[in-house]
């Protein structure tokens, strides 16, 4: 099992399918194939590892073999057949599986096996199997995309001036930060306002990226110019999307329709305000810079609480200090704080 984790780890972690890996083992225990599933379209792990069993020992490979798969083996036809299917096909006796799986559409595989004669093995490495795939499984155990709120600010917790400038109050190290982010998640989602007051990208530029460019997403009732950096991408077909409305729940419907598991939520206020309030942020990445305003835009708007009792409480899961550009005086250094809520919000 721990051979098919390391197999599955070789895959990014991004986009609407998990990172799988498969060993399959003959009756002495030595290996047979391996397998993994390189991502959407492409062979499932399972099958792949059958196909090498088939180019490497012939027809027949398989027949009496145990296969190892760090997920259940799926049960449905998707962009590809049911591995179930492959598996009782290629006459395989045994199956060992480290997590179940969380999608319903893709579930009872296990079961399936086990009606057919297969003895089943299950939960093997579950924990692990589940950290691979940390943010696919809360993805799919939510039923919507997952929401990182990314939110930079002053210590004092101002995003902007109060002229409504706003470049920049993190550091280089921790804006290039921030295009890491971006490239894990499926989509980048700001609202109108940030997109008048900013014209920013939303491109990954300053970090490896696997695939395509993140889904750009601007949620609000109001038109952007033409000559905005986000128009102007629309209009060359690229993948940035306009979403006319102010409902979050809205919002990630269409994105779990586009197969979008993971949403980073870059701002502003109102619209990271609107999402807090719905229940709908998951995890919160913050960067703050020891710089102080006294006045200016509020990095959250109107949460609707009134009274300390009622504060909005986080827990803290990590804490990292990203330097000062020691070659540039005017650079700031910034605290960064991984972030959940608490589940009683």
């Amino acid at each position: 099992m721990q051979r098919a984790l390391e197999l599955a780890a070789q895959v990014p972690a991004r986009g609407p399918n998990p990172r799988v890996g498969c060993v399959l083992l003959d009756a002495d225990g030595a290996t047979v194939a391996e397998g993994l599933h390189r991502g959407a379209g492409t062979p499932h792990a399972e099958v792949e590892a059958l196909r090498r069993a088939t180019e490497s020992r012939g027809p027949g490979a398989a027949r009496g073999a145990t296969a190892v798969v760090t997920l259940e083996p799926c049960n449905h036809h998707g962009r590809t057949g049911p591995c179930v299917d492959a598996l009782l096909a290629a006459g395989v006796a045994r199956v060992v599986h480290a997590q179940h799986d969380p999608n319903p559409a893709a579930s009872g595989g296990a079961a399936r096996l086990r009606a057919a004669g297969v003895e089943v093995v299950g939960g093997v490495l579950d924990d692990e199997a589940r950290a691979l795939n940390a943010t696919w499984t809360r993805a799919l155990e939510l039923g919507r995309p997952l929401v990182t709120w990314k939110v930079a600010s002053t210590l004092d917790g101002r995003s902007a001036a109060a002229d409504g400038t706003s470049r920049w109050i993190t550091g280089r190290a921790a804006r290039h930060d921030v295009h890491r982010l971006r490239a894990g998640a499926d989509a980048v989602v700001v609202g109108t306002g940030t997109a008048l007051a900013d014209d920013p990208d939303l491109t990954v530029r300053h970090a490896p990226l696997t695939g395509q460019q993140p889904d750009r997403v601007v949620v609000g009732l109001r038109d952007l110019p033409a000559s905005s950096r986000l128009a102007r991408a629309a209009a060359a077909g690229e993948a940035v999307l306009h979403l006319r409305t102010h409902d979050p729940h809205e919002v990630l419907d269409l994105l779990w329709f586009r197969e979008h598991r993971h949403v980073l939520l870059e701002g502003g206020p109102a619209l990271a305000a609107a999402f807090w309030r719905a229940g709908l942020v998951d995890d919160v990445v913050a960067y703050v810079a020891p710089v102080l305003l006294g006045v200016g835009a509020a990095a959250v708007a109107d949460l609707g609480i009134g009274t300390i009792a009622d504060a909005a409480r986080l827990d803290l899961l990590d804490v990292a200090v990203l330097p000062r550009d020691s070659d540039d005086p005017t650079d700031t250094p910034t605290v960064r704080l991984a972030l959940r809520p608490r589940k009683e919000r």
